[in-house]
């Protein structure tokens, strides 16, 4: 079963939305339908929302269907669907036959008719029917006739269409049709009555049903009506009015202490499932009961135990079949291929089946994963691992049987039934290549640790019956368990609401999806034992500072050099210097030394300290402007005093965009110009001379500006300063974060750990459940063989043995210790000497050799060698049988000495000629008349053939024949049957011979007496 019902129709979803009941007065017929009346509670709203009836059967369904309408009241409120199996040379008999049952209209269904209340419609022959918007439908039959399954086809549409109006009726049939459907009926809140199997004549069909466990009612055809109208007749429940008409008790605090109950006997808590979903359930138990209440249904749980586990089943009723949606398995296979072809070479495929209810979807998995193989490099060896989890241990051990019901016919097409599956007694088993490909194990979805590292995950149709929370809490557990772009497959009816960034639609319609590298944190997952708080992230990079903020390490100068010497060659060869926009150098081009010098004290590369003064203030001011604005300035004819006098040069700085390893640097470049020589000397003042109040004044202003621009520097400076705290701030924020991270890793890996311990039990459990079926079946095989007695050899195809039976060693001298060893190394005590050519033909043309042989100490056995066929009927080798048959030689021989001495003192005093001869028509006795007379000696023609006497003489196709009548018991005897035959001795006579079977009083003889009654010269 699944962890809640594993499939359900694509519109499933809207079933769950809370139904109001309307009661309305509405006539139907002559039956009032209202509070005035009778209720037939089913009717909600208008005359077209009635309960439809469907009757199914086949063989021997005649009788029952009489039986039923004979019993069914004239206006019953209800529409009738009689779906039969019909031979197409039946067409409108079932019709006339039915009319004659019932005073109701009886039509044969036709394309498109409306089903209406208080008629019959029953379906054709060489048609399958469905129902739409109240509408029979017919369509001709895809199918051979003998795989069509006309029941469940019309029922799986009648759930889907009138959902909790659907009662769906088995009766007399055989087979198993009408088994799926009706868990379609079961799931949409439908009823199902079942034919009891005694009053059938048949009852494959109403076995079949019951063994589902998803029937309400078990009742001869007779009684089906009143029960029928009673249910109908009951009210649909109304959960304020049922806890209230009795207790004060909230229907809350009565579900909860259903659901207690159930969890305290099976372990398993519905308290995350949809409470619409889980009431509906317990409705159709305490209505199966006639329980009005919930607290008196508590009670009735209380009270009995048998009926908490069959609830918990109601819970978990499965419908799921083979290839449900094969348009959705086609698309799937589209994107499975691509995926598997990008696979390592030698890895394996993983994928995880939540809620795989009795198999089938696991299976189909299996078999579509097999055929995607096909379609990738065949040089590519990947292995397939599906793991298939459900709470219902009897479903899991009900689908590592892999046995289904012949119905599986109509979803699996003959290809796939000859390749995947084995035809047993009826039913179907899965082939065990593809048994071995699944492992079933219980499993609990929302409590136990997930599967991890999967390619595919399919969970079609089980969130639909969670709550809201528990969808938003399994969804990133998914997202978790899957690779990078592994594949999750929802069912029609589900979707991704709130975690739309965890995974990227691939096919809308069938809700197939790849998980994307998304970081979602898991909080909140109280309901999980496993403390899976995050997921893992990558770790967190530090941000870097820009490239302008950088200093270069020693071991990058080279490059460096290399890269600023190849754009100064490109645009300048003036000296220049690399500096960032805090006037640190970087690296220096050329000689520097006139505009530049070491500041001092401690040892400084930063340009404004070591400018000289006179070019101090212009080189602050060009570069604190090219930072802001990028753009390059130039200024020409700046004065600088040198050491041979003051030079004027061209102050040139550009912001640097590329090269990368450059963006964000400030080439500062230094271009003498022509100085004049008053200019170079300092004369263009004299000397001596006071200097103008307005050359003061422009000195004095010049120096304030100098001043305001270092101030304005400093300031920017403190600014940066405290962005660089603030960035280093950040820095340990991240790194904080990169830490926590790595914790979470480390709890992601912990978890991990967790989910591979969890698959490691349960692949260890299944290993135990075959090892245990191994040694199970090991001993019964043991006690098996030591019961027959039998020797048993068991050889491969190259003779050499692989197992035997103790007792061969009385026959061929063996230990224990020589298997593996050839046969053919081996003395025997048989008096046989082709025995080794005997087991070759086996092997060569694979047919049985049958003989009876003696060993050298007298004892006999009877030998048979046989080709040794797997399981899946490939040749192996070869089974040696030998069986002790002494006691029966002896017993054959003492009975003729016995019947030899009883005939020859029965003949003995004979005057006609006379011979005895056993079955084998040999001879047992002769008389003396018979011996003179054919010159014969008695002793010597004991034990021969009748047909060897004489030369071959008696050998007539006439006498041959009276003898066979005689042994087959055609006849008892024989008379005057005339044989012309010629003697050697005595030449050509005419014999008149009278033959009878004669069987001693003990029955210890049976033998043939042959009397020649006249021999005449021809």
């Amino acid at each position: 079963m699944t962890d809640f019902p594993a499939e359900l129709s694509s519109d499933d979803e809207q079933l769950e939305q809370e139904q109001e009941t309307i009661t309305v007065d509405v006539t139907v017929g002559d039956l009032a339908v209202g509070p005035a009346g009778p209720r037939i509670a089913r009717v909600r709203g208008s005359e077209d929302k009635f309960p439809i009836v469907t009757l199914g059967g086949s063989a021997g369904v005649i009788s029952a269907l009489e039986s039923f309408f004979k019993a069914l009241p004239a206006n019953s409120g209800l529409a009738f669907v009689v779906v039969t199996h019909q031979l197409p040379s039946q067409d409108g008999e079932l019709v006339k036959l039915l009319q004659s049952f019932t005073s109701l209209p009886v039509v044969q269904a036709t394309d498109g008719i409306m089903v209406r209340l208080n008629h019959v419609y029953v379906n054709p022959p060489d048609k399958d029917m469905s129902l739409l918007n109240g509408r029979l439908l017919l369509f001709a039959p895809t199918r051979l006739a003998a795989q069509r399954l006309p029941i469940d086809y019309f029922l799986q549409s009648l759930a889907r269409d009138v959902r909790d109006r659907a009662i769906a009726i088995l009766l007399s049939g055989t087979g198993s049709d009408g088994a799926i459907g009706l868990k379609m009926v079961m799931e949409n809140y439908g009823m199902v009555m079942v034919q009891a199997p005694d009053t059938a004549q048949y009852d494959s069909m109403p076995r079949a049903a019951i063994a589902t466990e998803f029937v309400d009612y078990v009742l001869p055809p007779q009684e089906m009506p009143q029960t029928l109208l009673e249910y109908v007749a009951r009210p649909v429940p109304v959960r304020s009015e049922r806890v209230e008409a009795e207790s004060s008790e909230k229907p809350a605090h009565a579900l909860d202490k259903i659901l207690a109950l159930i969890r305290n006997q099976t372990g398993h808590d519905f308290m995350l499932y949809k409470r619409n979903t889980v009431l509906r359930r317990i409705e159709r138990r305490m209505n199966s009961h006639q329980i009005k209440t919930y607290p008196s249904y508590v009670r009735f749980l209380q009270e009995n135990p048998q009926e908490v586990e069959q609830l918990f089943r109601e819970l978990l009723i499965g419908v799921t079949k083979f290839f449900r949606d094969p348009e959705a398995f086609e698309v799937l296979k589209t994107y499975l291929v691509p995926m598997l072809q990008q696979k390592p070479n030698d890895t394996t495929v993983r994928v995880w089946a939540p809620g795989c209810s009795t198999g089938e979807e696991a299976y189909t998995l299996a078999m579509v994963l097999a055929e995607c193989l096909e379609q990738v490099d065949p040089s590519k060896y990947l292995k397939i691992q599906i793991f298939a989890t459900d709470i219902h241990a009897e479903s899991i051990d009900f689908a590592r049987m892999g046995m289904y019901s012949e119905n599986i016919t109509a979803d699996v097409s003959p290809e796939r039934l000859n390749r995947f599956f084995l035809r047993t007694d009826g039913q179907y088993q899965i082939r065990k290549e593809l048994r071995d490909l699944v492992v079933f194990a219980v499993h609990n979805v929302n409590r136990d640790a997930p599967f991890t590292k999967l390619d595919l995950l399919c969970c079609r149709n089980l969130l639909i019956y969670f709550s809201s929370e528990l969808q938003k809490n399994l969804l990133p557990i998914f997202h978790y368990a899957l690779n990078p772009n592994g594949l999750l497959f929802l069912g029609p009816s589900e979707n991704l609401n709130g975690v739309h960034d965890l995974f990227t639609p691939l096919d809308m319609r069938w809700k197939i999806s790849r998980r994307t590298e998304s970081i979602m944190p898991l909080r909140g997952l109280t309901n999980f034992p496993f403390s899976m708080a995050h997921y893992p992230s990558s770790s967190s990079q530090t941000p870097s500072s820009s490239l302008g903020a950088m200093v270069p390490r020693r071991g990058e100068t080279g490059q460096l050099a290399t890269l600023v010497q190849r754009v100064l060659l490109g645009q300048y060869a003036p000296p220049a210097v690399l500096i960032n926009p805090k006037g640190d150098i970087l690296y220096v081009n050329g000689r520097t030394g006139k505009y530049l010098e070491p500041a001092p004290g401690l040892g400084s590369m930063n340009i404004f300290d070591m400018a000289r003064e006179e070019l101090n203030y212009e080189l602050s001011t060009v570069v604190h402007k090219v930072s802001q604005q990028r753009e390059p300035v130039r200024i020409d004819n700046v004065r600088v005093k040198t050491d041979g006098g003051y030079q004027l040069l061209r102050l040139s700085v550009r912001y640097l965009e590329e090269p990368d390893q450059l963006a964000g640097l400030l080439l500062v470049a230094f271009e003498d110009l022509p100085t004049p020589r008053k200019v170079r000397q300092g004369k263009a003042v004299a000397p001596g001379s006071e200097l103008s109040r307005d050359a003061v004044v422009a000195a004095l202003d010049k120096e304030l500006q100098y001043t305001k621009n270092r101030l304005q520097m400093t300031i920017e400076e403190m600014e940066s300063s405290l962005e660089e705290l603030k960035s280093t701030n950040e820095e340990l924020q991240s790194a904080n974060e990169e830490l926590q991270s790595t914790n979470e890793e480390a709890m992601t890996n912990k978890e991990e750990l967790q989910s591979l311990n969890e698959e490691l039990l349960t692949l260890n459990a299944q290993y135990e459940s075959k090892t245990e079926e191994l040694a199970q079946a090991a001993n019964d095989m043991r006690n098996l063989l030591d019961s027959t007695e039998i020797a048993i050899i068991f050889l491969d195809n190259n003779m050499i043995m692989k197992r035997f039976t103790p007792r061969v060693s009385r026959i061929i001298n063996v230990l224990p210790s020589d298997v593996g060893r050839p046969i053919t190394h081996f003395a025997s005590n048989l008096r046989y000497s082709t025995l080794v050519d005997d087991i070759q033909q086996v092997l060569d043309r694979l047919v049985t050799v049958e003989t009876v042989i003696q060993t050298t100490t007298g004892a006999w056995y009877a030998m048979r060698i046989l080709p040794y066929r797997t399981l899946d009927n490939y040749i192996s080798g070869a089974v040696i049988t030998f069986t002790d048959i002494s006691h029966l030689r002896r017993l054959e021989e003492q009975q003729q000495r016995t019947a030899s001495t009883f005939v020859e003192a029965n003949i003995d005093g004979e005057l006609a000629p006379v011979v005895a001869l056993n079955r084998d028509l040999k001879v047992l006795a002769v008389s003396a008349s018979f011996a003179r007379t054919f010159g014969l000696n008695q002793g010597e023609a004991k034990d021969s053939s009748l047909f060897k006497l004489n030369g071959g003489a008696w050998n007539h196709p006439a006498l041959r024949d009276q003898m066979l009548e005689l042994l087959s018991g055609e006849t008892n005897e024989f008379d005057n049957q005339v044989l012309e035959i010629t003697l050697p001795e005595l030449g050509s006579r005419r014999l008149t011979l009278a033959g009878r079977r004669t069987i001693s009083p003990n029955n210890q003889t049976d033998y043939i007496l042959l009397e020649v009654k006249a021999l005449d010269l021809l």
